[in-house]
């Protein structure tokens, strides 16, 4: 069942208890087809997507996310990676430092959302060691790790944080 994607995004939490359930291929590869929407400059699509189920693999992500253990107990972690020279090749300098970063993060998003719509928790995890993230997926040097992303039923009640209200960050030039 999906929800209306303003629904979705109202809805969305960073959920850090995961059911051991497994989630279905055919589920994860919705999400990939919602990653591969996102916008990018160019359509560049500078990224690739590590999908890791492997037990001792996202324990390894777990240490190198500084001990983060919900990372290891979700059934499955999207690791998003950058691919600077993809922008580099039509941007130069800003593409490979900038562009690549905010079209994986637009991919991150949209992860979020679609997973949210599936009834699916997930938290978009940026606190990690980036070296270390790398040597555990084997990672070659043109792809940089910008963001592990744990996916599963979630297994605690649903949390919202609070929001800073509009007039605080929203300025309307007209």
């Amino acid at each position: 069942m999906s929800q209306d994607v303003f629904r979705a995004i109202e809805q969305r939490w960073s959920c850090r208890a995961f059911q051991p359930a497994p989630v279905d291929d055919e589920v994860v590869e919705k999400l990939l087809k919602a990653m591969i929407k996102a916008p990018s400059a160019g359509n560049r699509q500078p990224w690739h997507f590590y999908v890791v189920t492997n037990g001792s693999v996202k324990r390894g992500l777990a240490e190198a996310a500084y001990g983060q253990e919900f990372v290891a107990q979700a059934p499955v972690v999207i690791v998003v990676c950058a691919v600077p020279s993809e922008s580099a090749g039509t941007y130069g300098e800003r593409g490979s430092t900038l562009y690549c970063i905010q079209d994986t993060a637009a991919a991150i998003q949209n992860l979020l959302v679609a997973a949210e719509s599936l009834g699916l928790g997930t938290c978009w995890v940026g606190a990690f060691d980036e070296s270390l993230a790398s040597s555990v997926l084997g990672l070659p040097d043109e792809r940089r790790p910008v963001g592990m992303v744990p996916v599963g039923k979630p297994a605690a009640p649903r949390t919202q944080s609070r929001r800073r209200p509009e007039r605080q960050v929203v300025t309307w030039v007209r």
